[in-house]
């Protein structure tokens, strides 16, 4: 914690009389300096600077003291000391507020402002530095409304926020606040921003449950708390009688649709002026979305994360995502540069793996060498543990089929398609298992099944080079050697540097069923 203090040096915050001063380590309370043992000005200088948010008991420890194991009294006694020195109490909790089993926060305004400059200046959201690499994305779980308010609908609405609020914590990216009901009624604009207030959450999940003889439909919706903005919202029908059953695959089904908006909306978050230095985070949430817009748009995906990583090399989720743009370059250009790429994309994922035990890094990761690497049967046990760990992990459950289909296992890769389907039909790069559903016909030899599919994706995604070969050779094996010439004749015509790769399909006679296409592109002129 001392390191990244004082990597905030020449910076002062004051709040109320007092000014604590990073780099001569005071508090100071109208000019007169406070005395306060070392680890507990560490605890107020993190809980200062992370005002817009509850900070966790995990969280501080992990901060303050290292990661060493401390008792509750331990981090108690710091506390007091910090709340005695600043004037306030566990009581009062004026300026620091402890929330039980969520954690702590400083909700006293702050001012940041220059050592020595007396002059006050406009208060601005704290913001991490570039050294801090992950910063969780705060989210506020309220209470799902039991409409009728009967025995079963009150379950079900209650272990639904459980279980939403454990599946939600399987992403390292999310912290996930469970406040305390303050009423049944719907929460409103002034309601949210009080939320985003005293808990520092950006985001809430909210959701009702009607329950009508056996079934029951539920409805969920995701909204950003400053402008109430809807984020997402979505409704699901189920049998009372399935029980957990019905409990759980609610929970697994509502996370895996909430996490693509989410991203998406902190992807697009503006930086603002008060921001001195982008984090590792942010670059890596601005890179995600552009993997399949073409080469252009992965080389900028690629440019962004090699910046996050030179901010921190260790960030694991840039690396695996820059060995899966390797990835993606890789599939639509062919031979060039294979070794090349191959090298370097082996590299990121092998250090992502040793650094990190993130599920949604390790699945990525491990999926890079699924393609580029030998251990193919190492990487799919990878993956399928990450998806154990993280079973509301859409995107990996599209990396376990086409790692399914790598090894030459076409009806595997088929239900981990199917999956990743139901838990998240709508998001755009979700319906890329079509094209996985689609390969996996044309390797079972179902090629009039596999067709629609694939027709689809090359709707869709005119820039990825895989479907195109797998459209033409269903044709061609279907005798329509002029429906495959088309197909081939369009794929250069979008892009003539796009050449479709069978390096990654294991199994000779996979890749056999998929030469006819090979072959067409690399015949077809471009135009």
């Amino acid at each position: 914690m001392v390191g990244l203090v004082r990597g905030e040096a020449n910076l002062a915050y004051l709040f109320e009389k007092y000014v604590l001063d990073l780099d001569r380590r005071e508090l100071r309370h109208e000019g007169a300096l406070i005395k306060l043992e070392p680890l507990a000005f560490d605890l107020l200088v993190y809980l200062v600077t992370r005002h817009e948010r509850v900070v966790s008991r995990d969280e501080l420890i992990d901060a303050v003291w290292q990661s060493r194991i401390v008792s509750d009294a331990a981090l108690t006694t710091r506390l007091n000391a910090v709340r005695h020195a600043i004037a306030d109490s566990g009581k009062a909790q004026r300026l620091i507020r402890t929330l039980p089993r969520v954690g702590i926060r400083f909700i006293g305004e702050v001012q940041e402002q220059p050592p020595g400059d007396e002059a006050a200046v406009p208060p601005f959201p704290a913001v991490e530095r570039g050294a801090v690499s992950r910063i969780p994305i705060t989210i506020a779980l309220l209470p799902f409304v039991a409409i009728t308010r009967d025995a079963e609908e009150c379950w079900v609405a209650n272990s639904l926020v459980d279980g939403i609020a454990t599946a939600l914590a399987n992403f390292r990216l999310f912290s996930v606040i469970v406040p305390q009901p303050h009423s049944d009624a719907d929460t409103g604009l002034n309601e949210l921003k009080q939320i985003r207030r005293e808990l520092g959450a950006g985001y809430a999940v909210r959701g009702t449950v009607h329950r009508r003889g056996d079934r029951v439909r539920v409805s969920a919706h995701l909204v950003e708390t400053l402008s109430g903005s809807l984020l997402w919202a979505d409704r699901f029908d189920g049998l009372l009688a399935d029980g957990f059953s019905l409990q759980e695959e609610l929970a697994t089904t509502i996370t895996a649709r909430i996490e693509p908006p989410l991203r998406m909306a902190e992807a697009s978050r503006p930086i603002k002026p008060a921001d001195r230095a982008i984090t590792p985070q942010h670059l890596y949430l601005r890179a995600h979305p552009i993997f399949s817009d073409g080469q252009e748009s992965v080389a900028r995906s690629f440019d962004l994360l090699q910046r996050a990583l030179a901010l921190d090399p260790n960030f694991a989720p840039a690396l695996a995502d820059a060995a899966f743009c390797l990835q993606v370059l890789d599939i639509n250009c062919g031979g060039a540069d294979h070794l090349a790429r191959r090298r370097q994309a082996i590299g990121f994922a092998r250090k992502a793996l040793r650094v990190s035990c993130d599920p949604e890094a390790v699945a990525t990761a491990a999926f890079a060498l699924s393609y580029f690497g030998e251990e193919i049967d190492e990487a799919r046990a990878l993956i399928n543990h990450s998806l154990v760990t993280n079973p509301s992990f859409s995107r990996g459950w599209y990396m376990s089929g086409m790692a399914h289909l790598y090894a030459g296992e076409p009806e595997a890769a088929m239900e981990a398609f199917e999956t990743a389907i139901r838990l998240n039909p709508h998001e755009r790069l979700a319906r890329r298992n079509l094209a996985g559903i689609g390969m996996s016909h044309l390797f079972t030899g179902n090629f009039d099944e596999a067709v629609p599919s694939l027709r689809a994706m090359v709707r869709e995604f005119p820039r990825w080079a895989t479907p195109y070969a797998a459209l033409a050779s269903c044709y061609a094996h279907l005798g329509s050697e002029h429906d495959a010439a088309t197909v081939v004749r369009r794929l250069r015509t979008v892009d003539a540097s796009l050449v479709p790769n069978t390096v990654q399909f294991r199994s000779p006679k996979h890749r056999e069923l998929l030469s006819p296409g090979i072959k067409l592109s690399g015949k077809m002129p471009a135009g």
